[in-house]
C-alpha cells in the first residue's frame, strides 16, 4: 500500500483542490468534531457500500484516520485496492499528524453555519 506524507497531501490539496478525494474513515461523530479541511466522511464500516456507488475506479483517493497508531486508514486503503481502485493513498499520520504541523482543520458545525 502506498503511503503519503502530510506535506505531500497538503501540496496535492493546494495544487488541485477538488481533484483528490480525501476520505476521513473515522466515526462520523469524530469527523463532525474536527477533520482535515476538504475531507468527506465515509466511516470504515460504510466504505465498501459507498465506494461502489460514489467513487470512480480511476479517481485519486486518499484515506486517513486519527494517527499513526490507528489502523483504520490502512484497512480502508487495502479494502479499496482489493475492490479495484487503482489510485489509493494512505495518509497514515491522520488528523493528529496534520494538526501537529499546524495545518487547517474544520468542524462540521462550522460548515453548517456557512
Amino acid at each position: 500500500m502506498t503511503a503519503i506524507t502530510r506535506d505531500e497531501l497538503r501540496l496535492k490539496l493546494q495544487e488541485a483542490p477538488g481533484r483528490v478525494l480525501l476520505i476521513d474513515v473515522r466515526d462520523r461523530a469524530d469527523y463532525e468534531a474536527e477533520h482535515i479541511k476538504g475531507a468527506i466522511s465515509v466511516p470504515l464500516t460504510e466504505l465498501s457500500m459507498r465506494a461502489a456507488k460514489c467513487f470512480s475506479a480511476s479517481q485519486e483517493i486518499i484515506v486517513y484516520c486519527t494517527s499513526f497508531e490507528c489502523p483504520a486508514s490502512s484497512t480502508a486503503a487495502k479494502l479499496l485496492a482489493r475492490a479495484g481502485y487503482a489510485n489509493v493513498l494512505d495518509y497514515e499520520g491522520g488528523l493528529m499528524d496534520w494538526k501537529e504541523a499546524g495545518y487547517q482543520t474544520e468542524a462540521a458545525i462550522n460548515l453548517k453555519a456557512a
